[in-house]
């Protein structure tokens, strides 16, 4: 979508009066905010801010998992492995849309420094991946069942302009930046046994300095910053900056953080407003007009892009998604808004993530409700069709689990679904029991409104297949 400067502008404006975010004080401001933001400069900050949204968010959200003296929970400390133990219930608040269906085991690593060594042990042809994402999002690489197998394996993960030799039997990941995510996902069916399974394989994963190879090492204790806002989700802390801060920030972490070769158009533009890699912000070159309307503006337009993506997001039977996930290039506002509605997301090889929020074929879609009764029918052989697994989940509006009398927050194959007498399979989603010869099949829903996610883990690549369009994904259709 080629928008120009000044549709950037006005459709942000747009947006804002359909949503009533934020107050209008008179004509005579609302025509100098039009004449300031149908400006060049105006248009540029926007662009460098939609550039730049990913690095600073990733920043931001490193800063508030590590910020704890010792791994617990969600949280550890650089360099120390998260373990997350168990799926979560209905209660748990700290993570929208979780899942259940692959345990957490993850780790903020400085790269920059020196690399860094992470021993996966034997799989036992068990799913797993363990992508790597570097500070700008993009999913450099992806050690797991579907690209190096299930074996024992070790690797070092370096960083940019590292040069050195690694230890034999050691395989080298380069990290085009300084901070690295490793987000790994173990398969897990939530049955007591696969628990204690998967929790050995969680224990057997190594991950230390390269420095400390062949060596006995315990990671240090992790330093607390009482300044770090806790409470505040990410996303908000990020949307709260005033320019000047957002911007200041982001010069700071390109420092570390470059751009890459094809980043060299907008890097040339972004020093004309006083944002230079490897230097701090001049804001001197920044008019100071723009602090606080450049982030309000640059947000929604890439909010917009859900909405108006020229094919990055698909909406196919009530069911929205993106094949254009991990790697980016210079596709920015895509890989904002995916930062801001899925931060952490595979490539498309690895997982693709269908949601729908409205029932199909009426005649007015609405928004899902409890009070009326859904099916998701899956013809004879047409399951979604993955080398991994795939599952349909159950949120409510806020995108949490759902409380029910089977504790069940996912429906998948893992349940013995029963199938109709044409060999089609139907997933029952209502809230009250459909009856116990059917709740095989049974997705219990809230009694209000909800939101159905389906994951498809390593989609087939050939036909058929979710990322070429060759296996369509069916509509949630109203029972009348």
């Amino acid at each position: 979508m080629n928008i120009s400067r000044r549709a950037v502008s006005l459709g942000g404006l747009g947006l804002l009066a359909a949503t009533s975010q934020r107050p209008t004080s008179g004509h005579a401001e609302g025509l100098v905010g039009d004449l300031m933001e149908g400006s060049d400069d105006f248009g540029l900050a926007v662009e460098a801010y939609t550039y730049g949204y990913p690095l600073v968010t990733m920043e931001m959200t490193r800063r508030v998992i590590t910020n704890v003296a010792k791994p617990k929970g969600t949280k550890a400390p650089m360099g120390n492995l998260i373990k997350v133990r168990e799926y979560p219930n209905a209660q748990f608040r700290d993570v929208t849309a979780p899942n259940a269906d692959t345990l957490y085991t993850t780790a903020f690593l400085d790269v920059g420094k020196e690399p860094w060594v992470v021993s996966l042990p034997d799989l036992q042809d068990r799913y797993a991946l363990f992508p790597m994402l570097d500070g700008w999002t993009t999913v450099f690489d992806v050690p797991g069942k579907r690209t190096t197998g299930t074996g024992a394996q070790t690797f070092a993960v370096t960083g940019p302009g590292w040069e050195g030799t690694l230890p034999d039997g050691v395989k080298q990941y380069k990290s085009p930046t300084s901070i690295v995510w490793l987000l790994g996902r173990i398969y897990c069916t939530g049955t007591p046994e696969d628990y204690a399974a998967v929790h050995k394989v969680q224990d057997e994963v190594k991950l230390y300095p390269l420095s400390a190879h062949g060596k006995e090492w315990t990671p240090p204790p992790g330093k607390v910053d009482q300044s770090i806002d806790m409470k505040t989700a990410v996303r908000d802390q990020v949307n709260k900056m005033d320019a000047v801060e957002y911007f200041t920030l982001l010069a700071e972490l390109m420092k570390t953080n470059p751009p890459t070769e094809a980043d060299a158009p907008m890097v040339e533009k972004m020093a004309q407003i006083g944002i230079v890699p490897g230097q701090d912000f001049d804001k001197t070159k920044f008019n100071p007009a723009f602090v606080t309307r450049v982030p309000q503006i640059a947000f929604d337009r890439i909010m917009l892009h859900f909405k108006f993506s020229d094919g990055d997001v698909k909406q196919i039977n009530g069911w929205g998604f993106t094949t254009k996930t991990g790697i980016y290039g210079t596709n920015y506002i895509q890989r904002a808004l995916v930062t801001a509605i899925g931060l952490g997301a595979n490539r498309p090889q690895d997982a693709i993530y269908p949601t729908s929020m409205t029932s199909h074929g009426d005649l007015i879609n609405r928004a899902y409700s409890g009070s009326d009764k859904y099916v998701l029918t899956f013809k004879k052989g047409l399951t979604p069709p993955v080398t991994g697994f795939w599952s349909v989940t159950m949120y409510d509006a806020d995108y949490f689990f759902v409380d029910n009398p089977l504790n069940r927050y996912s429906i998948s194959a893992r349940q013995p679904l029963k199938a109709n007498d044409d060999g089609s399979i139907d997933i029952l989603i209502q809230n009250e029991s459909p009856g116990a010869d059917k709740e095989a099949n049974w997705l219990p829903a809230p009694k209000g409104k909800f939101v159905l996610m389906m994951r498809t883990y390593w989609p087939n690549e050939s036909d058929p297949s979710i990322i070429d369009g060759s296996w369509t994904i069916p509509p949630v259709k109203k029972v009348s």
